[in-house]
């Protein structure tokens, strides 16, 4: 690093409540947009604030995911994920077009619009378990976390890459694991385990194959050799942690910013699928799942919004502090529906923009508007400031959003 990270701030930053980010974004945005801070692991990185210079570092081919000197790199968590480096130095962006090529198909719009119907089905699903669970014990809240906000982003994950629903609370436990910031050793045994249970779904594929995402992979071995098994599993481990831990966390959080206020909740009530589109863009760009951000390595020295960040630095990008910046984004605490445009950076920017992008926007335009009808009169059970976030997770999950209605 360039500079001593003697007193520089520890991440994460402390928060009000779940709904908003620390304060101490805002003053480093103001006086610090790139700033050296100390990461949970205890090395240094430059935290990026400022909506300009992280989509600057988005889009910049200068920064990646490895490092030219691994050993050497800072890190910034002790999970098995963001952790450190990722990839080879020489062949990351190689790489990364072509696993981008060989995924895009099955997170395309058409392949999303064509899934719509069944993720309209899994949620009546689990709307009816938020039923049954009410009546079960009436008067007593419902934690909507368990009966929607977790099993449907995993129904709609499983079905899509083929992972047998049985099995859900068997990763569920090993994705809790992974994704602990200071989950050492055991989040790294996880990530073996997880990737032992994906090796062992390719190779079902692939005496078996049907019509799902890993059997595409599996497929694809076919014509490309260099797609190996290990990268089969890997790849199938990361969609799985992703395609259900985020969105989950976003169906919490979105409901939460919706019920807290029982005027917004009405509107939306008034008309959902009218203002379901803007509603979600405005809850991916206000809620703040985790308190780090998305970690970059500089490839070179580049200058950005004037500090120098040296080759091999570490860069964590705060996309939560960025899509609050107030040059961009007018009223950035407020929520606005009528936001436009709605320039967010919730899925990154670039190149490397979220490949499931797609598929979170139609599971939460779904939900969102069959909860509503379903029971429009839902509202907390408790206070925004008696629910807990876990900030000790990468996404920031929660475990209760008990709700009454």
């Amino acid at each position: 690093m360039t500079a001593t990270t003697e007193a520089a701030p520890r991440l994460p930053f402390d928060r009000p409540n779940i709904l908003e980010i620390a304060p101490l974004y805002d003053v480093l945005r103001r006086e610090a947009p790139i700033t050296l801070v100390t990461t949970p692991a205890g090395d240094p990185a430059w935290l990026v604030t400022a909506y300009a210079e992280a989509r600057q570092i988005f889009g910049d081919k200068r920064f990646g995911r490895s490092h030219p000197a691994p050993e050497q790199a800072s890190r910034i968590t002790h999970a098995a994920i963001q952790d450190g480096p990722m990839g080879d130095f020489e062949t990351e962006e190689r790489e990364h077009v072509r696993l981008r090529r060989l995924l895009a198909p099955a997170f395309s719009a058409a392949r999303m619009r064509r899934l719509g119907t069944r993720i309209e089905e899994l949620t009546t699903r689990c709307l009816d378990d938020m039923q049954a669970a009410r009546d079960a014990n009436p008067g007593a809240p419902v934690n909507l976390h368990d009966h929607l906000s977790f099993p449907l982003p995993v129904l709609v994950i499983c079905e899509l890459l083929g992972v047998p629903w049985e099995d859900r609370h068997r990763f569920r436990d090993l994705s809790t694991r992974i994704g602990r910031i200071d989950g050492g050793a055991d989040a790294q045994r996880a990530m073996w385990e997880f990737r032992e249970y994906t090796s062992g779904l390719a190779e079902a594929k692939r005496k078996d194959p049907t019509p799902d995402v890993i059997s595409d992979l599996v497929t694809a071995q076919t014509t490309d050799p260099t797609l190996t098994d290990d990268e089969v599993a890997r790849l199938a481990a990361g969609l799985i942690f992703a395609g259900h831990e985020t969105t989950s966390t976003r169906i919490d959080l979105g409901t939460l910013l919706l019920l807290a206020d029982l005027e917004r909740r009405d509107r939306f009530r008034a008309d959902p699928d009218g203002q379901v589109a803007a509603t979600v863009e405005e809850i991916l760009r206000i809620t703040a799942p985790g308190g780090l951000g998305l970690l970059r390595y500089a490839h070179d020295d580049v200058e950005v919004g004037g500090v120098t960040i040296a080759r091999g630095d570490a860069v964590v990008i705060s996309i939560s502090a960025a899509n609050r910046d107030d040059s961009v984004f007018a009223d950035p605490a407020g929520f606005d529906v009528d936001r436009k445009p709605n320039v967010h950076l919730a899925f990154g920017y670039g190149a490397h923009v979220c490949i499931g992008a797609n598929l979170a926007r139609t599971e939460l335009r779904t939900v969102f508007p069959a909860l509503i009808r379903r029971f429009p009169d839902l509202r907390l059970a408790v206070g925004v400031d008696e629910i807990r976030i876990h900030d000790d997770r990468l996404t920031g999950a929660l475990d209760e959003v008990p709700v009454i209605w």
